[in-house]
């Protein structure tokens, strides 16, 4: 079983030029506004780290948050250690233009020279699968990995579509996420499975 054993703040960057030092491997959590990254960070990390709200643009820093796994499938119950980043989100945001493309361009630059990323987490809402801003960030992302980094798509809300689509979601073994765990049937998805996918991703990448 994964564990997250500690998860602490670190900091807010408005761009790459103020982010932390590379110091351990890092997750980089991102969609579309609204999607739920906040709210999904702190899920994952049993803690409320990220500042969630149903505003979409909320997000509007780099923010870096300190995370120690344990591995408790191996002897020792080893610790690794790795920075969570929750980035702004791309698309709608009740914010002027001039503002919302400069966000777009940091968060750009962020991805693009940040050697420490070794994970990308495209959270996508599960009640709408095909938007093409969806497309987009997932098509951006594959052409911008190099070899050493991966992107992990999970879905988002899982509660608020019916048991026949999440059900349809799983058989393609898709990650579903929710704040509601009752839902899912086993290997459907969950906080313990995104845990070591996203463990897996970061420290035994093939």
């Amino acid at each position: 079983m994964i564990k997250i054993k500690n998860a602490h703040f670190i900091k807010s960057a408005q761009n790459i030029t103020q982010v932390p030092p590379i110091l351990y491997p890092e997750v980089a959590f991102l969609g579309r506004s609204n999607v739920g990254k906040s709210t999904f960070i702190n899920l994952i990390t049993g803690k409320k780290l990220a500042k969630s709200s149903a505003t979409p643009g909320k997000t509007q820093l780099i923010n870096y948050f300190g995370i120690e796994f344990e591995d408790q499938t191996k002897d020792g119950n080893p610790v690794f250690q790795s920075y969570f980043v929750d980035l702004p989100g791309f698309g709608y945001a009740k914010v002027s233009k001039s503002l919302k493309n400069r966000w777009e361009r940091d968060l750009w630059d962020f991805l693009c020279q940040r050697s420490a990323i070794k994970l990308f987490v495209h959270l996508v809402d599960s009640r709408h699968v095909d938007l093409e801003i969806d497309k987009w960030v997932q098509d951006s992302l594959n052409k911008l990995c190099r070899g050493d980094q991966k992107v992990l798509k999970i879905y988002t809300k899982c509660d608020k579509i019916t048991a026949n689509k999440r059900g349809a979601l799983a058989q393609k073994n898709a990650l579903l996420m929710s704040a509601d765990e009752k839902i899912f049937k086993p290997n459907q998805g969950g906080r313990e499975k995104i845990l070591k996918a996203i463990f897996e991703g970061l420290f035994y990448a093939d």
